[in-house]
């Protein structure tokens, strides 16, 4: 799954390549081959694909494949050892513990001056600077500075000769020319010590930024045990990409001004990362759904049908395929526009036209069928079996007459038959909904209702 965190990084190196005419760069680390699925790899690619970065753009550039650089990493970790800035070391963990008397300290140095040479079993340390800082130049934080003494000589390469992924990571952007790296700050711990492994290979560092970490309403960091975090999710919900990325885009910086809801182009345009905030930035899934609605409503209405397609059909549709009808859906379509706030809303906003019955809900039967529903019902049946046509206009003429007649207002009334045709005390403009399932089908509804009501009949 694409975490929201990576798709808010993702966008965030787009802009800045984009702005600058330079590339995108996409890596899959994938040396971890518990972690590394062909099927995963295209979820990345198709996630990235449906909030704009995607491999049409001149700015994009890959993918590259971290395990086709094996052969680099060695020679790498090679150099090093022979340049004095690695060593050899055959320490245990409990060897270590035994020394320092913890299992929290870092490495000691033990090994800095044996002179070992590599054989199976030996990992190899990068050797760090005893003294003297590292400072790390970023966008977004400024120059955090680490002591070198804190920084233990930390391994680069695994008992077996594999370089490890600070390392490779390193080489790799070496090789494919990254000149900047943006990130969430949660990498910052790791900063210094690849700055180390870049000064160490002959180069230059390249420019930090690290973004603030997302957060949930408990202001804890979000987690994919605990948090709804992956981008599919929320785009497979009926979260349309343009909303996702211009409220991702969001999180950790801001335009400037009241305006939120804009096109990336405008977005991208405008976003400067040295502008990012430092602070945790809150995933508000409300605001998110309300940007979501806002988009929905300015689709024009062939847009909006179009893009609810997916959930018109197995496995949301509950009705049979053959019920279907193209143009009643279309007709209905505008009606629901308004109302959606996620397009998988659309299946239970149109179900009752073409579902057989409608659904049976229990807490909105007893929530419209009072006392004297039945006789509602009733008159408003003779009324709608009496009309010479059967428009919104005309249906709503009779809701209003028995209204009246009953002493009550429009919503009150038109609650049961509502309920009794749609199964549902919300949903579509009731009267567009009549004339749109139609006379015999509203009729029909009607009778099973009433005599649900009477004790006559089991509920449709």
């Amino acid at each position: 799954m694409f975490h929201v965190g990576g798709a808010r990084s993702a966008l965030y190196n787009w802009a800045v390549a984009r702005q600058s005419g330079g590339r995108f760069v996409l890596r899959i680390e994938d040396t971890d081959a518990a972690r590394n699925k062909p099927e995963w790899i295209d979820g990345i690619i198709s996630a990235l694909a449906a909030i704009g970065i995607h491999d049409e753009d001149p700015a994009f550039e890959g993918p590259y494949f971290q395990s086709h650089n094996a052969g680099r990493h060695r020679e790498a970790a090679e150099g090093l050892f022979a340049a004095g800035r690695a060593y050899y070391c055959d320490c245990t963990r409990e060897q270590l513990k035994g020394r320092t008397g913890s299992e929290h300290l870092g490495y000691d140095g033990f090994c800095r001056e044996r002179g070992l040479g590599y054989a199976a079993g030996r990992a190899l340390r990068f050797r760090t600077p005893d003294e003297g800082e590292t400072v790390v130049a970023d966008l977004v934080r400024g120059e955090p500075a680490f002591p070198n003494s804190a920084i233990e000589d930390f391994v680069i390469a695994r008992g077996d000769g594999s370089p490890v992924f600070l390392l490779a990571n390193v080489v790799d952007d070496l090789d494919e020319g990254i000149t900047q790296v943006i990130r969430g700050e949660e990498h910052l711990s790791n900063t210094p010590k690849q700055q180390l492994l870049w000064e160490a290979l002959g180069a230059g560092p390249p420019v930090w930024a690290h973004l603030p970490v997302i957060v949930n309403e408990k202001r804890q960091k979000l987690s994919k045990r605990r948090d709804k975090v992956a981008l599919e999710d929320y785009l497979g919900e009926g979260f349309l990409p343009e909303a996702l990325v211009n409220y991702l885009m969001l999180l950790g910086w801001g335009p400037g001004g009241d305006r939120e809801i804009m096109p990336y182009e405008e977005l991208e345009r405008l976003f400067r990362i040295e502008d990012v905030n430092t602070a945790p930035a809150f995933f508000d899934v409300k605001k998110l759904t309300a940007f979501n609605g806002e988009y929905l409503r300015a689709l024009a209405p062939a847009q909006f049908a179009a893009a609810c397609v997916p959930w018109l059909v197995a496995p949301y549709a509950p009705w049979r395929p053959e019920a279907f009808d193209k143009d009643v859906f279309e007709a209905a379509a505008p009606l629901a526009r308004t109302r959606l706030t996620r397009l998988s809303e659309i299946t239970g906003y149109v179900d009752f036209l073409f579902l057989d019955e409608p659904v049976d809900d229990e807490v909105s039967w007893h929530k419209a069928m009072k006392e004297g529903a039945g006789d509602i019902l009733t008159d408003v049946r003779a009324g709608l079996a009496a009309v010479a046509g059967w428009t919104a206009e005309e249906l709503k003429g009779v809701l209003l007459a028995v209204g009246e007649q009953h002493g009550l207002k429009l919503g009150k009334a038109q609650a049961p038959v509502r309920v009794a045709v749609t199964g549902r005390t919300v949903g579509l403009p009731l009267f567009e909904s009549l004339e749109l399932l139609g006379r015999e089908r509203v009729l029909a509804r009607l009778d099973t209702a009433i005599r649900r009501l009477a004790g006559r009949g089991a509920p449709g």
